[in-house]
């Protein structure tokens, strides 16, 4: 039942606490620090009906329990969205220490200076984004995407956002290591030690600043990735001059550099789905007309081939099959898909050398293709519905042939199993006792003599059988029960159950 109320986010726990007619309710607690939470936007609406996109959902991987807040703003989507990118932020915060920080019971924290406050430096990090994105709502800011602001639930789907994700745990619990000297029972003053030395360590991540990041803590297994080794094999800085961890004169320190990373590969990404939004045609027409534009090479050079099939022109018809017969009786065969895909692969690099050089114009490439006419809502939907009975009878078509075809291999018509079992053993047969290349050699002879003269008629009359045979093969018989829900079910197992015990108790008393 939807309810007005006040929610609270604090950096654990997400409060509701409703609104009481007649006295105070209890605030409802979300624990936003337990593994699998999964937040998600959300359509809500008046009796469960699905109309205004203003929801949050919150639920667990195990669906115990789903929190579904609701956020009315007439002016747009502005508060949800922002609400959307603050409990992300919460969640993806823990994730984050669960995976990159070390454990909060871990004694190897004080071996570390400054490491026992990596975890609130985090938590203060995910706050600061969080106050961004209030000051943004207050100055009532257009935001493309507020999750962009929100760095850990951002680099959790981000290209390259793992490795980030390891410099930032680097540079929070990263520090010099301490180690404590007793002597004579008396535990003397922390002694840090020197860079050189940590750097000899090979086990431990370094910082540009010589800190230590313990191996024991590399709990993520991002950090046994590709683009992570390779990240951290090249992050030695051998030029500029090192202040600290966050300030590196003449060169980049490892959180900037990782972020640059993921800025250039997110940049890319989102040019390449610009295209493929700009590809998305609306209107069943139009994109009728783009699948048929890119499917015209194809088509073109099936209406080629069905030109050398036919001998409408005797040379080239002539010259292919002797060049086909060639491979096939030269043995040469297994060289046919090889040099296939080197003579595509020297196709695509002739074609982007040409392009580099400009030489094949800047409308090299585009497909082009002509807008519909206008049209109103009527002329609309009736496309929509005569485009919906086409697809409907293809896929009627198309599921009366499986029948059919499942008809022949269950014997639904023993005499036409037979003659098709009969036909696939003589092909096995065949195969088993001529070379492959006879066979292939048959079979583009018959293909290349079918339109000629001599054989036209009996082809007619050999597809015109194939027909009547395929005419008679019924199809498979289809069952299609009543629908029946849940509640329908347990109510008739529950009659079923009453009738049972009254004849039991019928039968007693008999």
């Amino acid at each position: 039942m939807a309810w007005p109320g006040k929610l609270t986010l604090t950096d654990k726990t997400l409060h509701f606490e409703a609104v009481g007619l007649l006295r105070q309710k209890d605030a409802a607690r979300l624990d936003l620090t337990r593994h699998g939470l999964q937040v998600e936007k959300a359509k809500v609406g008046p009796f469960g009906s699905v109309l205004f996109d203003s929801a949050v959902s919150i639920s667990s991987s195990t669906g115990s329990e789903i929190w579904l807040l609701e956020f009315v703003d007439l002016g747009g989507e502005l508060r949800r969205d922002i609400w959307y990118a603050f409990i992300s932020e919460v969640i993806a915060l823990h994730k984050f220490l669960r995976e990159y920080g070390p454990e909060d019971n871990d004694q190897s924290l004080f071996q570390v200076f400054g490491a026992h406050k990596g975890k609130e430096k985090a938590i203060t990090a995910a706050i600061s984004g969080i106050a961004r994105l209030q000051a943004l709502q207050f100055m009532r800011k257009s935001l493309d995407d507020p999750i962009k602001l929100a760095q850990y639930s951002f680099l959790q789907n981000a290209p390259h956002g793992d490795v980030v994700c390891q410099t930032l745990a680097v540079n929070f619990w990263g520090g010099p290591v301490v180690t404590r000297f007793t002597e004579e029972g008396l535990q003397q003053a922390e002694e840090v030690r020197p860079s050189r030395e940590a750097s000899e360590n090979n086990n431990h991540i370094i910082d540009v600043d010589g800190s230590v990041f313990l191996r024991k803590w590399l709990r993520s297994p991002s950090w046994y990735s590709s683009a992570s080794v390779s990240f951290w094999k090249n992050s030695s800085v051998r030029q500029g001059v090192v202040l600290s961890k966050n300030l590196v004169v003449a060169q980049m320190t490892h959180v900037e550099r990782a972020a640059l990373i993921c800025k250039e590969k997110f940049q890319v990404v989102e040019k390449t789905q610009a295209t493929i939004d700009a590809a998305t045609l609306k209107g069943i027409s139009s994109n009728i007309d783009l699948f048929k534009e890119l499917m015209l090479p194809l088509a073109i050079t099936a209406k080629n081939f069905g030109k050398l099939r036919r001998w409408e022109e005797p040379y080239l018809t002539v010259s292919f099959l002797v060049f086909a017969y060639t491979i096939i009786f030269r043995n040469l065969l297994s060289y046919v898909f090889p040099m296939g895909l080197m003579v595509l692969a020297t196709a695509m690099l002739t074609v982007k050398g040409l392009k580099e050089q400009g030489r094949l114009g800047r409308s090299f490439g585009k497909v082009t293709i002509h807008d519909q006419p206008p049209s109103n809502t009527i002329q609309k939907i009736i496309a929509v519905k005569d485009a919906m009975r086409d697809v409907e009878n293809y896929l009627q078509n198309l599921n009366v042939t499986l029948l059919k075809l499942r008809t022949v291999v269950l014997a639904g018509q023993p005499q036409i199993t037979t003659e098709v079992s009969l036909v696939l053993l003589a092909s096995a047969t065949i195969l088993l006792i001529f070379p492959f290349k006879f066979v292939l050699a048959f079979l583009i002879c018959d293909l290349f003599t079918r339109e000629l003269e001599f054989r036209r008629k009996m082809v007619k009359r050999f597809i015109s059988l194939l027909k009547e045979r395929w005419v008679t093969v019924p199809a498979a018989p289809v069952v299609v029960l009543p629908f029946e829900d849940d509640e329908s079910t347990s109510l008739n197992q529950r009659e079923t159950g009453v009738q049972a015990i009254g004849k039991r108790t019928g039968q007693k008393q008999t």
